[in-house]
């Protein structure tokens, strides 16, 4: 049994699964166990789509085949900055140089930073993707419940063996999964997440951005100015 510093800090994001099927019942009890994130006021904003089998296969052909045309759709709400600035900028370039420098991916391979980034339309070949939906009237502390219950799932998934990969390149399909999922216009589509066994084997999932260190992020307030 890993203890929970080790689930948390070994916890990375996985890109390359094992076609071993996940058994619904281990799907089900980490959620189970996911669902006793916090929420204020116990409010739970969360709705899981679950994709296995068939399904799973049939939304991984279309948003493929529409990313391979340019077919994306504008997202309903902006994951990241607008307009980027530093020190944001810099990890943000780190960790996508550091993850194609690991592919052997150079800065001029157009074609293979296209098929590389389609692979998430795969959910990295992992047997289970998961869409994460949220009701649209619901505020701000609604949607940072979430991430709660989003690193939940991720912590959960590593006590069984299993790994994951949240993505928010599903958005750019928000209007595919909203109709063959059929989810309700009332909800809008937070993110996608890929879960499975991880492959050992493959390079890509020795890729580990770094991290911060406590005194770049955290001030220890001792005394208060009068």
């Amino acid at each position: 049994m890993i203890t929970v510093e080790e689930a948390v800090a070994g916890r990375r994001s996985i890109r390359a699964f094992l076609p071993k099927p996940v058994p619904r019942e281990l799907i089900e009890r980490i959620l189970s166990i996911a669902g006793r994130a916090p929420s204020g006021s116990n409010v739970q904003p969360w709705h899981v789509w679950v994709l296995q089998g068939r399904a799973r296969d049939e939304i991984v052909r279309e948003a493929v085949a529409r990313y391979d045309r340019s077919e994306v759709s504008e997202r309903e709400y902006n994951y990241y900055p607008v307009k980027w600035r530093e020190p944001y900028l810099a990890r943000r370039r780190a960790c996508g140089w550091g993850l194609y420098g690991t592919l052997g991916i150079g800065r001029t391979d157009k074609d293979k930073m296209h098929a590389q980034h389609a692979r998430n339309y795969a959910f990295f070949d992992a047997p289970v993707g998961l869409i994460f939906s949220i009701d649209r009237d619901l505020e701000r502390g609604s949607w940072l419940d979430y991430g709660m219950f989003l690193e939940a799932i991720m912590v959960a998934a590593r006590q069984f063996g299993l790994e994951t990969c949240p993505q928010a390149a599903w958005l750019s399909f928000h209007d595919l999964l909203q109709h063959r999922l059929s989810i309700p216009d009332a909800q809008t589509v937070v993110c996608g997440m890929a879960l499975g066994y991880p492959d050992p084997h493959e390079i890509v999932n020795t890729f580990t951005p770094e991290r911060m260190k406590v005194e770049e992020f955290a001030t220890f307030v001792c005394e208060l100015r009068d």
